[in-house]
């Protein structure tokens, strides 16, 4: 799939590191309840390399997924990773025996998710960590991450890390965590009908720093939209893939991380990258978002 077939690309602002803005979120690789290994593995290892082969060279992961399971699928898949291939990867939680979502904030608990990320990918240093606000459910919370993004920023010091990122963030945080290092890359829940975060892209566009929305397709709700199925029948899509199209028209900082466990599921939403919305499309779609 030619580069313009995946959104065109977008250079991370003060880095060498260039992807097509239409990637792959690999969270949904783990099994049920992002717990354990996939009923599958095979079919995870297949989509990563279709993944792959199609273009894509922008992969989120985390090494809470599971845990440990994405990254040794991807390790598995992909190891030695091409050149080229930008593995995001986040911190910020863990994954207890009773398989809830902790916070995992001290300075150990960060440094030792990074060493986590780094075995299980197999990697000297990793290209991007987003620090992930354990906020109340999938919403942001005000509150200090200061002390975060010093200890990253000293882990980007001793080489283990290249690039700082964040997720699940206020724009006071985004504020706050940029003047203690440089940040390229913010993902939050974002998409057609969640608009939230409408002013913190264009503040993040003006300054070059990537907006990577997750749940861009509604997540544990996924979109319902009369508006929505119209507009995908009038172009012969399927209404998620209108939904990824709007967000890659949105403003050219949004990357795409759309995730899947089958190969099927990844041709269609890479292919929403090849629907154009006109005008008169776009402003139907407006009309979408929650009050």
């Amino acid at each position: 799939m030619s580069e313009a077939k995946l959104g065109g690309r977008f250079t991370f602002p003060k880095t060498s590191l260039t992807v097509q803005r239409m990637g792959y979120g690999a969270m949904q690789l783990a099994g049920p309840g992002v717990w354990g290994p996939p009923k599958d593995p095979g079919a995870a290892v297949a989509v990563l390399r279709e993944a792959v082969a199609a273009g894509v060279n922008h992969i989120d992961t985390s090494d809470y997924y599971g845990p440990h399971v994405t990254n040794q699928l991807i390790r598995k898949a992909l190891y030695p990773y091409p050149a080229g291939l930008v593995i995001v990867s986040k911190l910020g939680a863990r994954r207890p025996p009773d398989r809830s979502w902790e916070r995992a904030i001290s300075p150990e608990d960060l440094a030792a998710g990074v060493h986590d990320n780094l075995r299980n990918l197999g990697l000297d240093a990793l290209d991007i960590v987003n620090y992930r606000v354990m906020g109340s459910g999938h919403g942001p919370e005000e509150g200090a991450i200061g002390e975060q993004i010093s200890v990253l920023a000293d882990l980007r010091g001793k080489g283990l890390i290249r690039h700082i990122g964040l997720s699940n963030v206020t724009a006071a945080q985004v504020a706050e965590a940029r003047a203690i290092t440089d940040v390229v890359c913010v993902q939050n829940n974002y998409n057609l009908a969640h608009r939230n975060d409408d002013a913190l892209i264009a503040n993040l566009a003006r300054q070059g720093i990537a907006y990577v929305p997750f749940f861009p397709l509604g997540g544990f709700t996924p979109l319902e939209s009369r508006t929505l199925s119209a507009v995908a029948v009038r172009l012969g899509a399927t209404p998620m893939q209108v939904a990824l199209a709007w967000l890659l028209q949105r403003s050219p900082n949004i990357l795409l991380i759309p995730g899947t466990s089958s190969v099927a599921h990844l041709r269609e939403n890479l292919a929403a990258a090849q629907v154009t919305l006109s005008p008169e499309h776009l402003a139907e779609l407006e009309g979408i978002a929650s009050p």
